[in-house]
């Protein structure tokens, strides 16, 4: 049966090191025996050469070589021997200049010529080697024999058995191999170790399945209709998705650079960067409303969903102002019922002068206040927005007044964004002023034109904003008022500074003379020219 590729990471990654380090083991072992061999030959062969070198520069022999005979009793022969078993050497042979043997280990072969060519050596030249000779293959060692005035009279031969420098090799092989034993036994541990913990950081998927998620990863954060940005532990952005580049005004080029270089200050880089905590946050960023959350990841680093909310926000402001309306309808309705039956009663009584002072008194009440904003206000959007406001206003007992400075050409460039700004405004001023004790509450809009620029003042009789918070009510998700149930605060005034910002002006908040709050908006070019007009 052929083996089988684990088909797990860990167990992949496992396999390959293990390969991998026996391998680099084994050859590390080979390379080290190499030279090995070859180092220890060369250590015999010096030693033999230093012998024949000793035995060569004793005064003696020479002497003793020249007037002596060659036979197993000489002194040749004696000395030879008498260097061998103190050096341990495997001979010590000495030749004349005829190549004659006059010392040997078998004396026997005394007197016989030497079977290596001893020509080198008695042409005064030393040599070293390995080589086979009568004795078995050996280490060697040959130099010049010289007498008293240097004249080469012989040669001195010694050679080391090849045998124990085998068994010094044999010998060195255990230890090595003890070496890189524990070298791979070391490596082992290391591989396991290291593939245990890709096995946890991998959670056991395999390679094919990787693979897989990565495909699935992609999908899934370009498709998605929210928006994701990754930052790693120092908060550099690691990865952001194509909704949350459009959410957020980002390039590609994001990846990698700190957020708060890709992000200005404010709201949405705080709750991005965590330095703002809480589930569903809502943050407004370029005219959208968005809700972000984050979660903490196990490298720390973090993940930040983003939800747009900006269509959900419209819609539902048009279902406040038409619930606001429908309030009012119904308060007129009941206020008209209640004037019908006065004005039946006054028939039925025959009281028909008062009955016409009645009836006109209530028409011209309504169409003075209509008139009054028409007269002020030629966008009809803007002066529908008062006049429903207006009603709202008296159910909630507020006195609702235009200005008598108020001065709107019908030229208002986008008067949706104008009716979303003056529609907080005149909310929030209604709810300060209603809450009022004592006297009588009221707001007053004043619509004014300078040029091609709007300005926008709405102040109210109520509590008044402290000089703490005129900053602070800008804020997103900022309000002093409980959030009612499945609905948040704090955008109003947030969107109010945010299209005063699109169009080039500011919002701001100050204190009204005689109490109360008074909030000012500039819109630059929000007005047509007369020269754009048709």
């Amino acid at each position: 049966m052929r083996p089988r590729w684990p088909r797990r990471v860990f167990a992949q990654v496992l396999l390959v090191q293990l390969l991998i380090i026996t391998g680099v083991t084994g050859l590390a072992a080979g390379l080290f025996l190499a030279p090995l061999g070859a180092q220890l030959d060369d250590q015999a062969e010096r030693r033999a050469l230093a012998i024949a070198q000793a035995t060569a520069a004793q005064p003696a022999m020479a002497d003793a070589l020249l007037t002596g005979r060659p036979t197993p009793q000489g002194p040749v022969q004696a000395a030879a021997e008498r260097i061998r078993l103190a050096t341990g050497a495997s001979y010590v042979v000495i030749v004349d200049a005829r190549g004659i043997r006059y010392s040997h280990p078998s004396p026997a072969r005394i007197g016989e010529q030497v079977s290596s060519d001893p020509r080198t050596a008695l042409s005064g030249k030393e040599w070293k080697g390995i080589a086979q000779g009568t004795l078995g293959r050996s280490a060697r060692g040959k130099v010049p024999l010289r007498d008293a005035e240097g004249a080469v009279v012989g040669a001195v031969s010694v050679g080391i058995a090849y045998d124990n420098v085998h068994a010094l090799l044999v010998h060195a092989v255990p230890g090595i191999l003890l070496y890189a034993g524990a070298a791979l036994g070391a490596g082992a541990l290391a591989a396991l170790a290291v593939s245990r913990r890709l096995r946890k950081r991998t959670r056991g998927i395999e390679l094919t399945e990787i693979s897989a998620l990565l495909d699935e990863r992609e999908a899934m954060l370009h498709g998605i209709r929210e928006g994701v940005v990754a930052l790693d532990r120092r908060g550099r952005v690691r990865l952001v998705n194509d909704e949350a580049q459009r959410l957020l005004g980002l390039g590609p080029d994001a990846t990698g650079q700190p957020l708060d270089s890709v992000l200005p200050p404010g709201r949405t880089t705080d709750v991005l960067a965590g330095r703002v905590a809480g589930t569903d946050l809502l943050t407004v960023r370029d005219g959208r409303v968005l809700v972000a959350n984050r979660m903490d990841t196990a490298d720390g680093g973090t993940v930040a969903t983003l939800r747009d909310r900006t269509e959900l926000e419209q819609l539902r402001r048009e279902l406040d102002g038409t619930r606001g309306l429908t309030d009012a309808l119904r308060a007129q309705d009941h206020e008209h019922a209640n004037r019908l039956h006065t004005l039946i009663g006054l028939l039925e009584l025959g009281l028909y002068e008062e009955a016409a002072e009645f009836l006109a008194e209530v028409t011209g009440a309504h169409r003075a206040t209509a008139e009054q904003v028409a007269e002020r206000v030629h966008d009809p959007l803007v002066g529908a927005l008062l006049v429903g406001k207006s009603a709202v206003a008296a159910e909630r007992g507020v006195a609702l007044r235009v200005s008598p400075r108020t001065r709107l050409p019908d030229r208002v460039v986008d008067p949706r964004d104008l009716v979303t700004v003056l529609g907080n405004l005149v909310d929030n001023a209604l709810d300060a002023a209603a809450g009022r004790t004592g006297g009588e509450p009221f707001v007053e809009v004043e619509l004014r034109t300078v040029g091609a620029a709007l300005v926008v003042h709405v102040a109210d009789n109520g509590p008044g904003v402290p000089a703490a918070d005129r900053e602070r009510v800008f804020a997103d998700g900022w309000s002093t008022k409980e959030s009612p149930p499945h609905r948040r605060r704090g955008l109003g005034l947030s969107l109010v500074r945010r299209l005063a910002e699109r169009y080039g002006g500011s919002a701001r908040a100050s204190e009204r003379d005689g109490g109360g709050a008074v909030f000012t908006v500039e819109l630059p070019e929000a007005v047509r020219s007369l020269e754009g007009v048709k």
